[in-house]
């Protein structure tokens, strides 16, 4: 089967851009003729490719059509740049990866690779349970995850285990947890929360007291810094990176974050998705990522011998 590669540009354009009227102004095209050649590419594969909403996604037949042609396209970019003999172009990538990660690790983990190589990362945010989906939908092609299986064409790499810390600010512990953390005072004291995907505070709280989610007081902070800040103005606990505490940013002075639970850490292992057949750039990323990351991240055999 041959696809037209203007039909595929303009899947690639609506789904990127989020409608027909962004895609058309990308193409310099008219909203009509973007639609015509995304309808004439699903007459041809037999199939809708597109929910037509605001913003416009991938059905599951275009989910994996985008998985072979994100592919595709970072093979070819890379193919032109051996054969010209020139300094490679600017490549983009798009990964899937969590707040945590992002804020901590990743980035001084890839940094140096990304300017030798001239790479530039198309980063979309969500929680580390969820990043997966991304990659299955075909708006990534990489991803960093809790999701121990690889899907079929994927490889999954375990990374390391990021250790998370319940912590507040010395006021809020002398308020709510003057005596340890205890399960009584846990459901009424107020818990900051990354967003609606975040489950960290609630299988902590499941885990060791048996609260159940939605029975105790949350604020909702859907940024890192803001999150721990936060945390910080006493408004409530949460779970924050151990990365993270060795680094606070510097409108947090030391102390200003307590570990209200010191001996209930709460870990969560992370793995790096990315497909089998990949151009060789990504497969240097990938390659730097999961060598950095395990140097980085608590590693199972260290994390064993910590808890025993």
């Amino acid at each position: 089967m041959n696809l037209d590669s203007r039909q595929c540009e303009a899947l690639l354009a609506v789904i990127d851009s989020g409608s027909f009227e962004q895609a058309a102004a990308l193409l310099r095209l008219t909203s009509s003729a973007v639609s015509q050649r995304v309808r004439a590419l699903e007459i041809q594969l037999g199939s809708p490719l597109l929910v037509r909403s605001r913003p416009c996604r991938p059905t599951h037949a275009g989910q994996r059509l985008l998985q072979h042609l994100r592919r595709v396209q970072l093979l070819e970019q890379d193919l032109q740049a051996d054969f010209s003999g020139e300094q490679a172009e600017l490549l983009s990538i798009a990964v899937a990866v969590n707040a945590d990660s992002l804020s901590s690790w990743l980035l001084p983990a890839v940094a140096e690779f990304l300017r030798s190589e001239q790479v530039l990362l198309d980063v979309s945010l969500d929680d580390q349970d969820h990043t997966h989906a991304l990659l299955e939908a075909g708006l990534a092609l990489g991803c960093v995850s809790t999701e121990l299986h690889a899907m079929r064409g994927c490889s999954a790499e375990y990374l390391g285990i990021m250790r998370y810390r319940c912590v507040g600010s010395p006021a809020y512990r002398q308020q709510w947890f003057a005596r340890g953390m205890q399960r009584a005072a846990a459901q009424k004291a107020p818990v900051v929360v990354f967003n609606r995907k975040d489950k960290l505070q609630a299988g902590y709280l499941k885990q060791h007291f048996g609260i159940v989610e939605h029975s105790y007081p949350c604020h909702y902070i859907p940024a890192s810094d803001p999150f721990m800040h936060a945390i910080a103005l006493g408004m409530g606990w949460g779970m924050v990176p151990e990365l993270m505490l060795h680094r606070l940013p510097a409108h947090l002075p030391p102390g200003s974050l307590v570990d209200l639970a010191p001996d209930r850490p709460m870990d969560s292992s992370l793995y790096w998705h990315s497909w089998k057949v990949q151009s060789p750039r990504l497969q240097k990323l990938s390659q730097t990522l999961i060598a950095a990351a395990r140097t980085m991240l608590i590693q199972a055999d260290a994390a064993t011998e910590e808890k025993t």
